[in-house]
């Protein structure tokens, strides 16, 4: 059964009632240029199967395992190197970014199970989501998660151009869950993760990920 992220609810009912506008429009208006009308009502109904597909939320319930990182949303890696790390660590910490186009599924899930330790949000720019600067200049929130394993890792919702909103559920001092839904960012976008220098990943370059399918990285235990 097909299951839709609950921060679409408003999105998808203004969707549902323009389209349905539209098409009845069409059939009253356009009834004597059949082809036009039909024309018209079957882009009606591409963009609502658009904003359909863009707030679906796929049922992947998982079993946490504390000594691994599962993806934390769909797309493609398309940066997997050592940066130094501004906001928080204020030091050399390996950075992996998945870039999301509108198709995939933006649900945010927890990439691990821990104690949030800080949770920021930060308005900025809308620069393309594989723009470099995007990670420092774009809206953007900063979430650290620390667990015995792993440690601190900080992940970052970062909007795109076509964003204008990023949802974040994490607070700072609760326990979450693996796997569980972090939040949600609208239209095309990008989450960062910055992990502990010396990580091996199971993912490299260009790889595409799906959120709590894919594992990132995974511990001996």
């Amino acid at each position: 059964m097909l299951h839709f992220h609950k921060e679409g609810a408003g999105s998808i009912i203004l969707a549902s009632l323009v389209s349905v506008s539209i098409i009845i429009a069409a059939d009253y208006l356009l009834k004597e240029h059949y082809w036009v009308m039909k024309s018209v009502q079957i882009v009606a109904l591409l963009l609502l199967v658009i904003i359909l597909q863009f707030f679906r939320n796929p049922n992947r319930t998982i079993r946490p395992k504390e000594h691994t990182l599962v993806a934390p949303v769909d797309g493609k890696v398309v940066v997997i190197e050592e940066v130094h790390e501004n906001e928080y660590f204020k030091g050399p910490r390996l950075q992996v970014s998945i870039f999301m186009s509108p198709i995939n599924v933006h649900v945010t899930r927890y990439t691990m199970s821990g104690k949030i330790n800080f949770s920021k949000y930060h308005p900025g720019k809308f620069l393309v989501a594989w723009h470099p600067k995007a990670s420092e200049e774009n809206e953007r929130t900063t979430i650290v998660i620390e667990n015995d394993i792993f440690g601190e890792i900080l992940y970052r919702q970062i909007a795109g151009a076509l964003a204008k909103r990023i949802v974040n559920y994490a607070k700072v001092g609760e326990t979450v869950i693996q796997g569980d839904d972090a939040g949600f960012i609208k239209f095309g976008s990008r989450v960062d993760l910055f992990l502990p220098i010396g990580t091996v990943l199971n993912v490299k370059l260009n790889d595409k990920v799906k959120g709590n399918q894919s594992i990132l990285a995974e511990k001996e235990i």
